[in-house]
């Protein structure tokens, strides 16, 4: 099982490659983190703007919005919408997860001037792929909830999400 983000957080020794890729090296560095039963999902790290951990109580729910939305939160004193990354996929939605035996987390992307955060369970850790290697998401490759929402996924089976295919879902709903 891969490190959780307080135990990343919490080490002092972190290896310098993570953090110091040389110009000629083409590997990008992407979050890692579990989404349900499928695998781990990744998404690079120059679209997130921010991780943090939620009260679910001060998540405000709204009426007629996908069961996918879990509300609206505080964000720096904006609405932040955030989307159960789970329910989107076809998966147990996390209200329906509870007692979770931490908070959940939100991943929080921009898209355009768009911001939303995407929750999940936990985090793993920072990796380095090489996103050249990856391979076309197409039907049968990926379960067909998740396939909309992704680039395409590596030879280890990680998906590499799309955010603005997942900003563009709900913002034409």
């Amino acid at each position: 099982m891969l490190p959780s983000l307080d135990s990343v957080l919490k080490t002092t020794n972190l290896t310098k490659s993570i953090f110091h890729v040389t110009a000629n090296d083409n590997r990008q560095r992407l979050l890692s983190f579990p989404v349900g039963t499928y695998r781990t999902s990744l998404i690079p790290l120059e679209q997130i703007t921010e991780i943090l951990r939620l009260n679910l109580d001060d998540i405000l729910s709204v009426p007629e919005t996908p069961g996918s939305i879990l509300g609206v939160y505080n964000w720096r004193g904006e609405m932040l919408w955030l989307v159960d990354l789970e329910q989107l996929i076809g998966g147990t939605s996390l209200f329906e997860q509870v007692p979770l035996s931490k908070p959940p987390i939100a991943i929080v992307l921009q898209v355009a001037s768009y911001y939303f955060g995407l929750v999940v369970k936990s985090v793993n850790e920072i990796e380095l792929h090489d996103l050249n290697k990856l391979l076309p998401a197409k039907p049968g490759s990926l379960p067909p909830q998740l396939l909309p929402f992704v680039i395409g996924y590596l030879p280890n089976s990680s998906t590499v999400l799309n955010p603005t295919a997942i900003a563009q879902f709900f913002l034409q709903g």
